[in-house]
């Protein structure tokens, strides 16, 4: 039955803000010195004649979404024209519902066919545009729809993921293993946190390129006000949760990095690490053997890994590996692969035990994941994409009311703090990691509780504005 807040899009505007990181952040085989910042501006009207402004912001990081051996400056320019069409695409929306319906379908659809043109027609012959980078670029148009839903019901936004503002419940968009009726009369409020946490443990970032020993250092460090070695960010920040950046295909090169990070845990008195291969890994030898090799040679080491994240391909039905070997040492994470809620069906089939939920793969979609992956007795964690300026507002939400294991991954403040400075006057506890944790106590209001009138950014010329924005 349709509401008086379900929804139509009547206008979207869509900004590019480039910014460059203080550090350069390695992944995989590739490193980031720089990103897009894509943010999205989408105005809608309800069935009840209220008209709403909602904003969403993704970085289009590149490196992440699209490895590949192609130049970074032809994928980026692909990135980013593909993100121009999915805005276009969200005119053509002509569809009214709540949020999950209007999300689901254009999913399903528009998003499917513009992603489909692009590869058939401008791209014939050459490398496709993955479907992962599909979802980032339209991320931040599902995020900014949410936004506009929590305004025309004027309540922050994880309060309208009930009966009360949604008109289809779950089992609608989800299917459980064993029993066909699980999901009905069920709704994504009931497999969240309320009320939210204001305080979460934040994960610190030891990337691939970072300098852990002053023996690493070459004098070409910035000079500023942020730490630079491990240990100093360790003091500076309290923290307690490392995640190591791995290569994933140089056995002693990642066995001894996740002995000199642990060592300086345990040093520290640091509780928990996990490991991240990004990917890289074919065969679940290469992960069994250096978990083995530190539980013989560095137990106290071993004893911190909470979990392994991602080693292998992300794309699952090309790379259907069974995991149960690594999964049966450390709870193994999917992170890349989990695109939906169906790809954690296969990938928990394979032996895969846990989810890494990101925004940047849609609001929606992390949440239906979240509901699935709850639902069949997975483990849940939220992991970043280095998010600043708003990205990190969702970001830190999605942790807050997911119950995650630990807290959340937030690494924004390493690579680029100063990217993020108009936003951190109005919200300065999630732009820094204090006492180990990020602080969400000045997150308030409807949609994401922005508080976007506060914030004093500038923003560039719009990349493309139509109808009423």
């Amino acid at each position: 039955m349709s509401k008086n807040t379900d929804i139509r899009v009547t206008g979207v505007a869509l900004y590019f803000i480039p910014i460059g990181t203080r550090v350069p952040l390695k992944f995989g085989t590739e490193t980031l010195e720089s990103v897009t910042i894509a943010r999205a501006k989408l105005t809608v009207e309800s069935e009840g004649g209220k008209t709403a402004t909602g904003w969403g912001e993704t970085p289009l990081n590149v490196q992440w979404v699209w490895p590949s051996k192609m130049s970074f400056t032809e994928r980026h320019e692909i990135l980013k024209t593909l993100t121009v069409r999915i805005a276009k695409a969200w005119t053509d929306m002509i569809h009214v519902g709540d949020v999950f319906e209007l999300s689901h379908l254009f999913q399903k659809n528009l998003l499917n066919q513009t992603l489909d043109k692009l590869n058939a027609d401008d791209r014939a012959g050459q490398e496709p545009v993955p479907w992962l980078a599909a979802l980032v670029c339209c991320s931040l148009f599902d995020i900014a729809l949410h936004d506009a839903f929590g305004k025309i019901a004027d309540k922050p936004i994880y309060e309208c993921y009930t009966e009360d503002y949604l008109n289809r419940d779950l089992s609608f968009y989800l299917e459980h293993d064993d029993d066909p009726k699980y999901f009905e009369d069920k709704f994504p409020a009931d497999f969240l946190e309320f009320p939210r946490p204001d305080t979460l443990p934040a994960w610190h970032l030891v990337g691939g390129l970072d300098p852990i020993a002053e023996s690493e250092l070459t004098g070409d460090e910035p000079n500023d006000d942020y730490p630079v070695l491990l240990e100093d960010w360790i003091a500076t920040d309290g923290l307690d949760c490392l995640k190591i950046k791995l290569r994933g295909n140089d056995r002693d090169w990642d066995c001894q990095r996740v002995v000199d990070v642990g060592h300086i845990a345990l040093k520290h008195n640091v509780h928990y690490l996990t490991t991240d291969f990004n990917c890289t890994v074919h065969a679940p030898e290469y992960v069994n053997a250096i978990l083995d090799d530190l539980a013989k040679i560095e137990p106290e080491v071993y004893a911190l890994i909470r979990y392994v994240e991602q080693p292998f391909p992300y794309d699952l039905e090309a790379h259907a590996i069974d995991v149960h070997s690594v999964s049966e040492r450390k709870p193994l994470y999917m992170d890349e692969s989990a695109h939906d809620w169906e790809v954690v069906r296969a990938g928990r089939a394979l032996g895969w035990t846990g989810v890494a939920l990101k925004t940047c793969k849609t609001q929606t979609g992390a949440l239906l994941s979240l509901c699935w992956a709850k639902a069949h007795g997975m483990e849940l964690m939220v992991q970043d994409l280095t998010n600043p300026m708003l990205a990190q507002i969702p970001h830190v939400l999605l942790a807050a009311h997911a119950d995650t294991i630990q807290g959340v991954e937030t690494n924004g403040m390493q690579f680029y703090p100063n990217a993020s400075a108009p936003e951190a006057k109005v919200h300065p506890g999630i732009y820094s990691r204090r006492n180990g944790v990020v602080d969400l106590g000045t997150i308030e209001g409807p949609g994401f509780g922005y508080r976007y009138d506060e914030i004093q950014r500038e923003l560039p010329g719009a990349a493309l504005e139509i109808g009423k924005t």
